[in-house]
């Protein structure tokens, strides 16, 4: 998967600019605050169709307009395509694959794929679990591109069931209850079938595909800790069931809800589901959130950028983008010989940074250097 070209129209602080990717290798060479990041969120938008710094399309478009514009020409072993993602503000973005208005997520998805790394990525062991929870669902899109309609209308569900939760509880604290009350509860039962239904699918997934990268990460891991570190993953779903049955799985679902519902009714919110699950890293036994070095942490997200560049390429058939924000600087020299020794010519890489002394000389001569100056872009 070989990204060619990628244009910006009124994106961040983009009024119009275009890059031409002739090498595996793209340096984007800059100061901070120079629009660096912004070509990887771009590119990570049309790959995940989300932007990890932002839930707003607002947030995205440069200040006086309008809408803004992503355009890229992709090349993968199935020829070359043409995708493309305006967005408005206000309104819903428009999808286009091939110059051609898409309904669905799901039919521009996997048209690109992509694995960012970034300085921020140490939320992922330090962070609360919801970083944890949107770096699987993330995955999860990108190897399997129908979970993006799996997850919205888990949490349509949820939303609504939250909406009549807070219902019964007001009404159950007036003085005089409503008739209405038992009316409220019927709908209740409705929206837990509801809720169990969408939950388990995501629950299952989610579990899968932690164990399909446990084995992976595990040997990156032990390969750049040399082999004195053991590193163990573990999914801590809201909802446990040791089966991948559905219907299992949706019957443990309900038993919790029933467990809790008297919890649930007092609180007016669900607390039964996957939109509660976490993933526990450990190193050598020992929590990494709690007690991990700095090193460790690094080494650990490291391990898990690596098998997730791994996994992707076994399912989708071929390598990933992969995309350095300013991580060299953050990772020693160990570390980013692993990282850079990885690449070589395997992933198509673009990596922000201040600085070029990082890279030794045969990196820089087979890389392509783009110096980033307040949203211009000019050949190094």
């Amino acid at each position: 998967m070989y990204l060619k070209k990628l244009h910006l129209s009124a994106f961040r602080n983009y009024l119009e600019e275009t890059l031409e990717l002739a090498h595996q290798k793209t340096i984007l060479l800059g100061n901070n605050a120079q629009g660096k990041s912004n070509i990887l969120e771009a590119v990570e938008l049309l790959a995940t169709l989300k932007s990890h710094r932002t839930n707003r399309d607002s947030d995205l478009i440069l200040e006086g307009f309008s809408t803004g514009k992503i355009v890229a020409t992709v090349e993968d072993k199935y020829g070359i395509s043409d995708l493309a993602i305006i967005l408005r503000s206000p309104g819903r973005r428009t999808l286009t694959l091939n110059h051609e208005n898409l309904r669905r997520q799901m039919e521009f998805l996997g048209s690109l794929n992509a694995v960012q790394f970034s300085s921020l990525d140490l939320d992922l062991v330090r962070g609360s679990p919801d970083v944890r929870r949107n770096w699987l669902d993330t995955l999860l899109v990108q190897l399997e591109p129908i979970y993006a309609s799996i997850i919205d209308q888990y949490y349509q569900v949820l939303r609504q069931r939250n909406a009549l939760l807070k219902n019964i509880r007001k009404t159950t604290s007036e003085t005089s209850k409503s008739a209405n009350l038992s009316d409220q509860i019927s709908q209740l039962y409705l929206w837990d079938q509801q809720l169990a239904e969408t939950g388990s699918r995501v629950i299952r997934r989610r579990s899968r595909v932690v164990q399909r990268l446990i084995p992976l990460a595990q040997n990156w891991h032990k390969n750049i800790s040399g082999g004195q570190e053991i590193l163990n993953i573990d999914y801590l779903p809201n909802v446990f069931c040791n089966q991948d049955e559905p219907l299992q799985v949706q019957q443990a679902f309900l038993d919790k809800i029933e467990e809790r519902r008297l919890a649930e009714q007092q609180l007016g919110t669900s607390v039964v589901g996957p939109h509660r699950d976490d993933v526990k890293f450990t190193i050598n036994q020992t929590p990494a959130k709690s007690y991990g070095s700095q090193g460790q942490q690094r080494t650990l997200v490291l391990a898990l950028k690596l098998a997730e560049l791994q996994l992707i390429e076994e399912v989708i058939g071929e390598p990933p983008l992969l995309l350095l924000d300013d991580v060299l600087a953050e990772l020693d020299p160990n570390r980013q010989n692993q990282l850079l020794e990885v690449i070589q010519n395997r992933f198509q890489t673009l990596i922000t940074t201040t600085y070029l002394h990082s890279f030794d000389a045969q990196w820089l001569q087979s890389s392509q250097i783009l110096k980033v100056e307040s949203g211009k872009i000019h050949y190094y």
